[in-house]
């Protein structure tokens, strides 16, 4: 019996889109929703935007954008391209040679508004370049920076004048029989995104990226794009997201898979229960948690962590997870394993203890599924 059908409450029934491809990611069908986020060193400065890049493959990102906005930006692109093991999408505005020279140096994705880029034939241009270069388009609009007849027409950004905006977009590449291409609708405004994406994704078969743009900083930022994202996701909703933070671009993903895994979509790493702690607690909760979710963020491999103050909800907590620790009296603390009690252990040791049982199950976990032929999916996963 499967465990949607004993807990039909956590089913998400996921929108049927095309599938295309962003390089070697499949995103939209039946393709787990992939996590992207957006370098923010100099492009021209290749060595720091690898570096970047190479964080953000390490927090677990799926597809990184990398901005193109001259042409020293996309002189050494292609250095860029050959040292991500990840898909690089080029992030181009206006100036449509940048989407030619990113096509030609390794770009997986050109993120583009078609209807800013000039004439037809310089659309038809870069549709050329890339259908010769494998590369998918990211249809991005943005309530900021809405065409002005829309504007005109609506008296401010709405959802209609998203939708029209994007469907405008699409039409300008299916016109050059190209339909390899994702879509965003963002916007600063939760109701405004949220609303937008709801009305695209009736009208349109395409794979949708999600976000909410200019979300803010890492805590607002962060409750903004759960709330808007998250709606979206629980309502089958989206094939990819960027949590849009002020903040380090390994944030954002770490904030995307928190979202995704949240809503039972993704399990990469660590899933931590805490409480919030209180007068009852016998090991100080906050650091400790602090200290976990810091010294575990290499974990990829899926599993459940309790860490609960005292007795009233840890064991139970801790019988639903896969390691689980609950305070006790006079700093001696139960471990659980698998969602039994196990032993014991002291409040001086007791941080050591949990990663070091952590990085066991991690590695027996990894060695079974690399019996049964699956590290390959975990490690993606």
């Amino acid at each position: 019996m499967s465990l949607d059908s004993i807990r039909p409450w956590r089913t998400i029934e996921r929108r049927q889109s095309r599938q295309i491809m962003v390089g070697s990611v499949p995103v939209g069908g039946d393709a787990p929703i992939t996590v992207q986020t957006m370098t923010n060193t100099p492009t021209e400065d290749v060595s720091a935007t690898i570096d970047q890049i190479r964080r953000c493959e390490e927090a677990g990102a799926d597809i990184i954008r990398v901005s193109c906005p001259t042409a020293e930006a996309t002189e050494r692109f292609d250095e860029i391209t050959r040292a991500a093991a990840i898909p690089i999408v080029a992030d181009i505005h206006f100036h449509y040679k940048r989407a030619l020279e990113a096509a030609d140096k390794g770009a997986a994705c050109l993120r583009i508004n078609p209807g800013n880029i000039g004439s037809s034939e310089r659309v038809a241009e870069v549709v050329r370049a890339a259908k010769a270069n494998g590369c998918a388009i990211r249809i991005g609009v943005n309530a900021g920076s809405l065409e002005k007849d829309l504007l005109e027409k609506y008296g401010e950004p709405c959802p209609e004048a998203l939708i029209e905006s994007a469907l405008d977009h699409i039409k300008l590449l299916q016109d050059h029989d190209f339909h390899d291409y994702k879509v965003a609708v963002k916007a600063s405004d939760v109701f405004l995104a949220v609303a937008a994406y709801h009305g695209l994704a009736e009208a349109v078969d395409c794979p949708l990226h999600l976000g909410i743009t200019e979300a803010g900083g890492l805590i607002g930022g962060t409750v903004k794009s759960s709330i808007g994202i998250g709606s979206l996701l629980w309502a089958g909703i989206g094939d990819t997201i960027r949590v849009s933070l002020s903040a380090e671009p390994e944030e954002e993903v770490r904030v995307g898979f928190e979202i995704l895994k949240a809503l039972g979509l993704r399990t990469r790493g660590v899933r931590v229960i805490s409480c919030p702690s209180c007068a009852r607690q016998g090991f100080d909760v906050i650091r400790t948690v602090q200290a976990l979710e810091e010294r575990l963020q290499h974990i990829k491999t899926p599993m459940s962590l309790s860490v609960l103050g005292c007795v009233v909800n840890g064991p139970g907590e801790a019988r639903e997870t896969d390691i689980g620790i609950t305070g006790g009296g006079n700093g001696k603390h139960m471990v659980y394993l698998s969602g039994v009690t196990d032993h014991h252990v002291k409040s001086g040791d007791m941080l050591d203890h949990i990663v070091d049982l952590v990085e066991q199950r991690a590695a027996m976990i990894e060695d079974q599924m690399s019996d049964a032929g699956n590290a390959d999916a975990v490690a993606a996963e």
